[in-house]
């Protein structure tokens, strides 16, 4: 029994602790007592996280210069040194931080060469004389260093195989006895759906290196550090070592104890050596770590609402690990498998140990410890043990700043309390009893704690949602997890399956559309009486049945629409939280102070390119609202619909509604498509510009509520991180193609990034990477387009401009014109065709400016405002870009597309939205959807903003008027602090800020006062310019007081693009056609005292989403 060793392991463990260390040099003895000073200083960690990620990661030396003047320079109140850096060194970073700014290419390659010093002892040079200067001082000492080659992001195969090739030469310097080497690093962009493609591939890459090591006798291990690489990683390594050619080579793999997987894991592994060995293999060897990938792995579970995947306790950590322990080490299994037990824990150790004697095992365990983290206890544990090995880092000089992930995750353990590194350099001696007790509990509970994966999602069983929303509270869909083998099984299937052909006749008649309309009026009566709770009810089930309808809508999305399972899959978890949330928006209906009265009839109108969300979306936006629908689908993509639809019908009818509530139209695009438009009371677009003025021409009453075009661009600045920053523009660029109103069709480079040849090199080796195909094909990375390119997609495909080269030309791939390589043009110039047209398809275009403000002024200057990004860790740059930048969806450090329902709601400004401007899976979105007026008002009491009690106190009015006045004035305030006046953040990650805000119009809102009008409902809407800071101005044919005098044909005429226009009384028809030619919007619904309803026009609405983390660790500044 384990438990019978445990006096005997902390026997030898409080030995080892209590021996003086005569063996440290001056230089490792400084480097200790630094560590433990760094360790007992509660702003230590902080301060030296921030140092290694902005001072010595920026290749500008400039950037690097600021934030060392922010971080350390005695002119700043909010600087400060911590107490754990000597005398020595706060002179030279105060010296440095005064410096820097004056002389930064003097001072900045200075400071990194004394950071590089002093992590040394961490992370060691990979350069030839000083690595074997280091191999061959600890082999004299007694320990094998197992080196793990660091660098840049591998985001593309040159940077993969650049990877493999310096593992290669590393593994034939002779003095190299030991290489960790992980499969993502020498293999891009591996696909999480296609396990079995990504094997052969990385197979076919890994084989020569295990060649190598088999010729000179080279320990290879299998490291691993996400979660989704457990499965991927233990397929590859059972495959390979398989092999014939590899049986003879002892080779291990890492196991993670923090993931309750792991015992099975073992088991797995465990039987896989006994079979190799029975065949005349080696033995493997698996090295037992606890995990160091924990922070990302909370990230990556809080953002998609999966659950964590690691133990969500340090006690079931150690208990698993003393559970992996006690199991494989054991004569049983001592000649297949050799243990590496890798901790720092002492007690860990000492246990191994007396285990391995115990069992008369010793030969079957290696003891592990990182490279300069506890040089002395490493020391003791070696004159115990016998030879120990060093997991050592080695990165190459010009490298160095890759280093800084593995930094951040070693100082952000030892800066956690319960560790047992942090107690072996705290002060308190309490500390380390604490470390015993635990120690002794995890080893009691080793067999009782929960073994086997904590994610069990299983699209092939599950029934119905599986979130966790209930009224009042809404929770996101989550989307398929593909490290999931059950999961990936599903979507082979799904993709696999036949969705058919398109069922709908195409409708070419206006009366069989009219018929369809009236059928939708009449049943839309009964419908629009039920309660908001009583229709979010029925949307509920319906989100139920299209959870279920996962698979058949996977397989007609990846057929008809050509879609990834990537890309399809969100799409489905986003319909079916639009049923959820429009529920919700319902349910608030009931409360509001106005009363509602919903449209009866809705058309919507939906795009090829999002075949599923879109159109649910606005179809459950009317529904929620109290209106029937009819659904016109593009038809591109009318087997999508088609499926979506059948499934919201058997939703409605098992709810117990008449499904014919929803009518699938497959209308032409000539007369009957336009009855339609023609006939209902209200349309729901998404599509382009152009076709929101064609529905507009036909009717310039229409009420339309449309998102349209986006030319969209993310800026770089260089204090970004360049490997985060090329991730998210390729992604962001080319996923579906760049079928995507949200992608980001532009880089903005901003000074030094413009000429960083590691920033280009990495870009267009990621985007050269691509692997075009159809999204049938589970190994695609970028599909193809949903038909030929359009003239102006062919024009972007094509032609450059003037200045403009192709860093990548896009080829086309097939005789049709569907498969185009994704294409890079340099050189994009303010105000060109191509800074100034949306094209839809997979090219990226590159400009460079001088300065944040100027990248700020292209990026505003396309006419568009849909979405828009920057990457910068510099949080002045990121509040200057969030106060300016005007797009409805502004992003920091992150995507720019794949908008959730509720965290990132959608929609844009300028072109790029026409009608009310809600957004999309925002709190104002279903309430569009019909007519306001007024509810009883009552005196709140709430005080007045002093330039609103001024105005009001000014008026020569009734008194009635001015009790009417003053109550809506109050009901603004109300909604300007509940609503309009803050910032809302609903999801509460930890990770990320969702925040969506309202902000002043761009432009002056128009009052156009028309006849028939009050001049009480002037004075209401100046009280509104007052509260919201929107400029208006008011003009009418007439002469009135206060307004200003213009004719209707002057207004018409003088409307500028994209502008809002508040209608009072009975405005001219000229100005509905002026609107409706330009995109501008009437807004002519009675003029109310609510607040909450009249604010809207003078608001924009802007969803903010930032990353608040670095590696996982947060970083409140960074949002």
């Amino acid at each position: 029994m384990l438990e019978n060793l445990v006096d005997a392991a902390v026997k030898r463990a409080n030995e080892w602790l209590a021996l003086k260390d005569d063996a440290a040099n001056k230089k490792e003895a400084q480097s200790t007592e630094q560590l433990a000073a760094l360790v007992r200083d509660a702003d230590g960690i902080a301060f030296t996280m921030g140092f290694v990620d902005k001072v010595a990661r920026p290749e500008d030396n400039k950037v690097a210069a600021k934030e060392l003047a922010k971080l350390a320079s005695p002119l700043r109140s909010d600087s400060k040194l911590p107490s754990f850096i000597g005398t020595v060194d706060k002179g030279l970073v105060t010296a440095g931080s005064l410096a820097a700014p004056i002389l930064p290419g003097v001072v900045m390659p200075l400071a990194r060469k004394r950071m590089r010093q002093m992590v040394g002892h961490l992370v060691l040079d990979a350069e030839g004389k000083a690595l074997n200067a280091r191999l061959d001082e600890a082999k004299k000492e007694g320990f094998q260093l197992n080196l793990n080659l660091l660098g840049e992001a591998v985001l593309g195969e040159e940077e993969a195989k650049s990877r493999l090739n310096r593992t290669l030469e590393l593994l034939k310097n002779p003095r190299v006895t030991y290489v960790s080497i992980k499969a993502s690093s020498v293999c891009a962009q591996l696909n999480p759906w296609d396990i079995d493609g990504n094997t052969e591939r990385l197979k076919e890459r890994l084989r020569p290196l295990y060649r190598e090591a088999n010729k000179r006798g080279t320990f290879i291990n299998m490291d691993m550090e996400e979660y989704k690489d457990l499965h991927l990683t233990i397929k590859l390594f059972k495959e390979l070592l398989g092999e014939e050619e590899f049986l003879g080579l002892e080779a291990g793999i890492v196991l993670q104890a923090y993931l309750p997987d792991t015992l099975d894991a073992l088991k797995e592994l465990a039987e896989f050596a006994a079979e190799r060995r029975a065949r005349g293999g080696a033995r493997i060897k698996i090295r037992l770590v606890k995990g160091a990938n924990l922070s990302m792995e909370k990230v990556d579970a809080e953002v998609h609402d999966w659950e964590q995947a690691p133990y969500l306790t340090k006690d079931e950590v150690d208990a698993n690990y003393y559970r992996l322990m006690d199991f494989i080490l054991d004569p049983e299994h001592a000649d297949n498998v050799r243990i590496g037990v890798a901790s720092h824990n002492l007690y860990t150790v000492a246990l191994a140990h007396e285990l391995a004697v115990a069992r008369g095992v010793e030969h079957q365990l290696d003891i592990e410890m990182l490279q300069g983290m506890a040089p002395a206890q490493a020391r003791a544990v070696r004159e115990v043990v016998g030879d120990l090995i060093l997991y050592t880092p080695v990165v190459h000089a010009e490298d160095f700043d890759v280093a800084v992930s593995y930094l951040v995750r070693r100082l952000e353990e030892n800066g956690e309390k319960q560790n047992f590194l942090h107690a072996l350099f705290a002060p308190e001696v309490e500390a380390m009893t604490s470390q015993e007790d635990v120690f002794r509990q995890a080893v009691a509970n080793r067999w009782d704690t929960f073994a086997g994966p904590r994610r069990t999602q299983d699209r092939n069983t599950e029934s119905g949602k599986q979130s966790h929303s209930k009224p009042g509270h809404f929770v996101g869909e989550p989307d398929t997890d593909p490290s999931l083998p059950q999961n990936r099984e599903w979507a082979l299937k799904a993709i696999a399956q036949d969705p058919g052909p398109v069922q709908s006749e195409t409708v070419t008649e206006p009366a069989v559309v009219l018929e369809a309309v009236e059928h939708a009026r009449e049943l839309s009566a009964d419908w629009r009486e039920l309660s908001g709770a009583d229709r979010a009810e029925v949307l509920d089930t319906i989100a139920d049945h299209l959870a279920d309808a996962r698979g058949e809508l996977l397989s007609v999305m990846t057929h008809e629409s050509g879609k990834t399972v990537d890309q399809a899959d969100p799409e489905i978890s986003e319909g079916i939280d639009f049923a959820v949330y429009y529920g919700e928006q319902a349910r608030a209906l009931d409360k509001a102070r106005s009363k509602f009265t919903p449209y009866e009839v809705v058309a919507v109108t939906p795009p090829w390119n999002f075949p599923f969300a879109i159109p649910v979306g606005g179809v459950f936006a009317a529904l929620a609202a109290g209106a029937a629908v009819v659904i016109k689908p593009a038809p591109q993509v009318v087997r999508v619909a088609e499926v979506a639809v059948k499934h919201i019908r058997a939703g409605l009818e098992a709810a117990g509604q008449n499904p014919d509530l929803v009518q699938l139209i497959n209308a032409n695009e000539g007369e009957a498509g336009k009855k339609l438009i023609t006939s209902v009371d209200s349309v729901i677009l998404t599509g382009a510009s152009d076709t929101a003025a064609l529905f507009r021409s036909w009717d310039p009453h229409m009420v339309i509520n449309a998102e349209t075009s986006g030319k969209n661009a993310i800026i770089v600045t260089p204090a970004a991180d360049p490997d985060l920053a090329v991730a998210d523009v390729y992604k962001s660029a080319f996923g579906h193609s760049g079928q995507k109103c949200s992608a980001a069709s532009l880089v903005i480079l901003v000074g030094s990034v413009g000429k960083s040849e590691r920033f280009m090199n990495q870009l267009l080796d990621a985007v050269s990477t691509l692997k075009v195909g159809p999204g049938t094909d589970i190994t695609t990375t970028m599909n193809g387009l949903i038909e030929p390119p359009s003239e102006k997609l062919e024009r972007g495909l094509t032609q450059l401009d003037e200045g403009e080269r192709w860093l990548i030309r896009p080829e086309q791939l097939d005789d049709e014109g569907k498969f185009w390589s994704p294409g890079v043009r340099d050189g994009v110039k303010p105000g060109s065709w191509y800074h100034t047209h949306e094209c839809f398809g997979p090219i990226l275009g590159i400009m460079r400016a001088d300065t944040l403000e100027e990248a700020v002024e292209w990026q505003n200057s396309t006419g568009y405002g849909l979405t828009g990004g920057i990457h910068s860790l510099d949080p002045d740059e990121l509040d200057y870009w969030r106060e300016h930048v005007e797009v409805g969806n502004a992003y920091t450090n992150r995507g720019i597309t794949g908008a959730i329902v509720e965290r990132q709601s959608f929609g844009g400004w300028k072109n790029s939205a026409i009608g009310q401007g809600a957004k999309a899976g925002g709190p104002n979105y279903v309430a569009q959807q019909g007519t306001w007026e007024d509810g009883p008002l009552e005196a709140l009491g709430v005080p007045l903003d002093a330039k609103v009690a001024k105005y009001l106190s000014g008026l020569d009015v009734s008194a009635e008027d001015k009790e009417w006045l003053r109550r809506a004035a109050e009901l603004d305030a109300l909604a300007w602090e509940e609503e309009f006046g803050r910032e809302h953040d609903n999801t509460g990650l930890r990770c990320e800020a969702n925040v969506f805000r309202y902000r002043p119009l761009l432009e002056p809102l128009q009052i156009r006062v028309g006849s028939g009008a009050k001049l009480l409902d002037v004075h209401r809407l100046r009280l509104a310019s007052l509260i919201t800071g929107t400029d208006v101005v008011i003009t009418s044919p007439e002469h009135l007081p206060g307004v200003t005098r213009m004719s209707d044909e002057a207004f018409a005429q003088a409307l500028k693009p994209h502008t809002r226009v508040r209608a009072l009384g009975k405005v001219a028809e000229s100005i509905y056609e002026a609107a409706a030619a330009n995109g501008s919007v009437v807004l002519d619904q009675p003029v109310l005292a609510d607040g909450r309803r009249e604010l809207l026009p003078f608001l924009l609405e802007q969803a903010v989403a930032s990353t608040r983390h670095r590696f996982g660790v947060i970083s409140p500044e960074l949002a």
